[in-house]
């Protein structure tokens, strides 16, 4: 008896190790998907309250990108204030909805890709764990958004076209879809696919460069491992200034030739569109127009977005710690 009770305890023992080294990788994997959705719900969210927080003024600047109106503070200014008049005060987020239905999934995408990017760099690298340098910092950057502008497209198309439009002419996303794909064609709802891209390169990659670079020197100076939430507002918007500026002209090609079926121009190519920008508004004035609205709207809304994407991470970490805490 002495000898079954021996052996039945060592079979026990066996038998309750083995769970442990078999639920080992399982459990890493179910640690990715948990950090990949935080970044997803916290992108979507970052996105969401970021573009809502200036929609009166994206839609006046890009109603600004798309017309041969010279741009000023003063003009803006009116163009709001008579929106405001004709159609009411929540014309002024007309399109707003197209922008959450694109934003939402664009800003979760980007921000996920991103953490997945700057994961695959670091490795490949050699910087696990560690701040990437200057380099592949704005590779991520720039892959991040290239990813989230290529699966998004077709809703920038639809929320241009919505902003620049009377209400009388599209009800809704759906029919703004449903229009263009019979009127126009299909390809239509990628037109503008280039200049979009080539502008994303430098913004986001800037962006995230600028925003990241900055949280790194904080950490560095102050000895903080994270810096405060008007810190990060501010490092955002920095990263906005910057991103933006450098893109902003291939962002009026972009809304030129988005909204050239409903405003009466033929742009064939970035180059042509271009030329024909310059040839009637000049280069500052026309390529450049709206901008200094623009450093207004940039730097609040992206400072928003990556002071959003941080502290809804951190909670969402904290929320599973504790959960994990009390199982």
């Amino acid at each position: 008896m002495g000898n079954g009770v021996r052996e039945g305890r060592v079979d026990f023992k066996q038998q309750h190790v083995e769970p442990v080294t078999s639920t080992h990788l399982p459990a890493e994997g179910n640690q990715e998907k948990k950090k990949v959705l935080n970044s997803l719900m916290s992108g979507a969210l970052a996105g969401a309250v970021a573009k809502t927080a200036v929609a009166p003024l994206d839609r006046t600047k890009i109603m600004f990108q798309v017309s041969s109106k010279r741009f000023s503070a003063k003009e803006a200014y009116r163009l709001i204030y008579r929106t405001y008049l004709n159609e009411g005060f929540w014309s002024l987020w007309r399109g707003n909805s197209a922008t959450m239905v694109r934003v939402i999934p664009y800003a979760a995408i980007q921000f996920c890709a991103h953490e997945e990017y700057k994961q695959l760099l670091g490795s490949y690298y050699g910087f696990q764990g560690k701040a990437l340098t200057p380099f592949p910092r704005f590779i991520a950057g720039s892959l991040a958004g290239t990813t989230a502008a290529m699966l998004t497209y077709p809703l920038d198309m639809v929320r241009a076209r919505m902003a620049v439009t009377p209400k009388e002419m599209y009800s809704n996303i759906v029919h703004v879809f449903i229009r263009i794909s019979r009127e126009e064609g299909l390809k239509t709802l990628y037109r503008g696919f280039t200049p979009t891209i080539l502008g994303v390169i430098p913004y986001a990659g800037l962006s995230f460069f600028t925003y990241e670079t900055l949280k790194k020197l904080h950490a560095d100076h102050s000895g903080k491992p994270q810096p405060s939430p008007p810190e990060r507002l501010l490092f955002g918007a920095c990263a906005g200034l910057i991103g933006q500026s450098a893109s902003y002209p291939l962002d009026v090609v972009r809304r030129r030739m988005q909204t050239a079926g409903v405003m009466g121009h033929t742009y064939s190519s970035i180059l042509l569109t271009m030329q024909e920008i310059i040839r009637e508004e000049g280069l500052i004035r026309g390529l450049y127009k709206g901008l200094s609205m623009n450093w207004v709207k940039g730097p609040i809304a992206v400072g928003i977005s990556f002071t959003t994407f941080d502290l809804t991470q951190i909670l969402l970490r904290k929320l599973q710690h504790s959960t994990n805490v009390e199982r």
